[in-house]
C-alpha cells in the first residue's frame, strides 16, 4: 500500500515538474531592427478645461516607458524613426451616480488623441485613447485630480505605448 502511494506521489510531482505554463503581460510587438530612434514631441491640451500639469507630465511618462520597455533610443530631430505627438482633446467632469436626488459620483474623463507617424516607412496612425476616472461628489475637481493623478498618467501611457508597440 505504502508502495503504491510512493509511486502515485512520484507520478503527480514528475507531471506537475513538466506541466508549466508561461504568462506575460508584456505584449510588445517585435520592433524591426532598421527602427533604432523615436521622437516624443511635447503634447499639447486643446481640451476646454486645461489642467497645466497633465500634459507635460503625460509626456514624461510616455519617454521613461519607451526608454523603460524598448531598445530604442531617444532623440530629437526630425529625423527620428518613430515620430509620436499628440493632444488632450477632452478632460471633463459629468455626473455618473445619483442618490437623494443629488450627485454621489462623478466622472472625470480624459481623451488623448495620439499621432503617430513611421518616418521608416512614411506612414501615419491617428488614434484616440480615452479613460474615465469616477471619484465622489463631495470632492473638488482639484481634489479629485491630485487622488487621481498617477493612476491618469499611468492608463494613458499605456494606452499609447500599447498602441504603438503592441499587437492591441
Amino acid at each position: 500500500m505504502k508502495l503504491k502511494y510512493y509511486f502515485s506521489l512520484i507520478i503527480i510531482i514528475i507531471t506537475c515538474s513538466f506541466a508549466t505554463c508561461k504568462y506575460s503581460t508584456k505584449d510588445v510587438a517585435p520592433i524591426p531592427p532598421e527602427i533604432k530612434t523615436f521622437r516624443v514631441q511635447t503634447f499639447q491640451n486643446k481640451a476646454r478645461y486645461v489642467n497645466p500639469q497633465i500634459a507635460p507630465q503625460l509626456t514624461q511618462a510616455v519617454k521613461q516607458q519607451i526608454i523603460g520597455q524598448t531598445r530604442l533610443r531617444q532623440i530629437n530631430d526630425d529625423v527620428a524613426d518613430y515620430d509620436i505627438s499628440g493632444y488632450l482633446s477632452n478632460y471633463s467632469v459629468t455626473t455618473s451616480g445619483i442618490a437623494n436626488q443629488q450627485s454621489s459620483v462623478n466622472r472625470l474623463n480624459v481623451t488623448f488623441h495620439l499621432i503617430f507617424k513611421n518616418n521608416h516607412d512614411v506612414s501615419t496612425v491617428e488614434s484616440d485613447i480615452t479613460n474615465s476616472y469616477d471619484f465622489s461628489a463631495g470632492q473638488t475637481l482639484q481634489q479629485a485630480e491630485q487622488a487621481l493623478s498617477e493612476k491618469i498618467l499611468k492608463n494613458i501611457s499605456e494606452g499609447i505605448f500599447n498602441k504603438i508597440f503592441s499587437n492591441w
